[in-house]
């Protein structure tokens, strides 16, 4: 998962609320940091993202997939 992938995986899944979770949201399995401070130290956008998933209880049918855009036709 690259970093705009997870943008638009927040973005979809939690809409107006993605932004302040990003920056606010505090992940215990990250050590505590916001995903925005967890990505700037380098954790990959996976990790934060799967992370930020189960801290708000996104079902795993929503986890695996989001942020891609469709291919090229």
């Amino acid at each position: 998962m690259r970093r705009s992938e997870f943008q638009r995986a927040v973005a979809g899944e939690f809409g107006t609320r993605a932004a302040a979770l990003v920056a606010d949201l505090s992940l215990p399995s990250l050590g505590g940091r916001t995903s925005a401070e967890a990505m700037d130290a380098g954790v990959p956008p996976r990790e934060v993202w799967f992370a930020l998933c189960e801290e708000m209880d996104v079902p795993e049918s929503h986890r695996h997939g989001v942020g891609r855009l469709e291919p090229r036709r």
